[in-house]
């Protein structure tokens, strides 16, 4: 038996094989869950050829979190494949790594900076809207974050953007607890994804990373991060909410 045994689980945000959460999509599957994932726009095809990738071949659903129409459908297109969700997997974000990224922190422009708060922060209250009504008592929410608590190198607006959605989160865990909703968040240190490709310096965060983490860090290794989210689905955790867990290898902790 696996902890995500029966639960209906949506994905939002697998592109590549090396994304997080294209690894918290196979780790839910062999822990039991029904999976579905959601991509948009020209990254929809990738999707749809890596989900064969996984040890059952997922539902892709079209899920741009911007666009108000995509929202409104997307509890009917989750009813052509399960009938109700248990769970939902926060895993988008987007900054403009020539504006928002890179060191220039003064001269983000409002319109990327705005793009990168909407999409990196305000789309976890706007998809759990959307999947609302699909979910019940029980039900969890998993955001992934990079610790927001303290100025990173270059991070610049991303870094603000993921201060929004660790405010956010708290939020929603105040308004969804009444309704037997947890709302959760993953933290976790630098991984090698397409995303992390995009932000200036990010190479100086790994070295820094693998010198400092007690536990050691492994940046190419997504699983450990893709099996916190999953504990959060679970039932394992039924009076945690509003939580950001740590998965850095004790980065965090450590002092100079």
């Amino acid at each position: 038996m696996g902890i995500l045994d029966g639960k209906r689980i949506l994905v939002a945000g697998v592109t590549m094989e090396s994304s997080i959460g294209f690894a918290t999509a196979r780790v839910a599957q062999e822990q039991g869950a029904t999976v579905l994932v959601s991509n948009f726009g020209r990254a929809l095809g990738i999707t749809k050829r890596i989900v064969a990738r996984l040890p059952q071949e997922a539902p892709v659903l079209e899920l741009d979190v911007t666009d108000q129409e995509h929202l409104d459908r997307l509890p009917a297109l989750i009813g052509e494949h399960v009938d109700g969700l248990d769970g939902l997997v926060h895993s988008i974000a987007y900054g403009n790594p020539e504006t928002v990224l890179g060191g220039d922190f003064l001269n983000g422009p409002w319109p990327d900076v705005a793009q990168a708060v909407q999409v990196s922060a305000y789309s976890l209250a706007s998809l759990t809207k959307a999947a609302l009504p699909l979910m019940g008592q029980g039900s969890s929410i998993v955001g992934l974050t990079f610790d927001a608590s303290t100025a990173w190198p270059a991070y610049d607006w991303m870094g603000v953007a993921k201060a929004g959605l660790e405010s956010t989160s708290r939020y929603l865990a105040r308004d969804l607890g009444p309704k037997g909703i947890r709302v959760n968040l993953v933290a976790a240190g630098p991984l090698k994804t397409l995303a992390a490709k995009a932000i200036p310096g990010f190479s100086d965060l790994e070295s820094a990373w693998g010198d400092r983490a007690p536990l050691g860090w492994d940046e190419s290794d997504h699983t450990p991060t893709a099996k916190a989210v999953v504990a959060l689905l679970s039932d394992l955790f039924p009076a945690t909410t509003g939580e950001i867990v740590h998965v850095d290898g004790g980065y965090h902790a450590m002092g100079l």
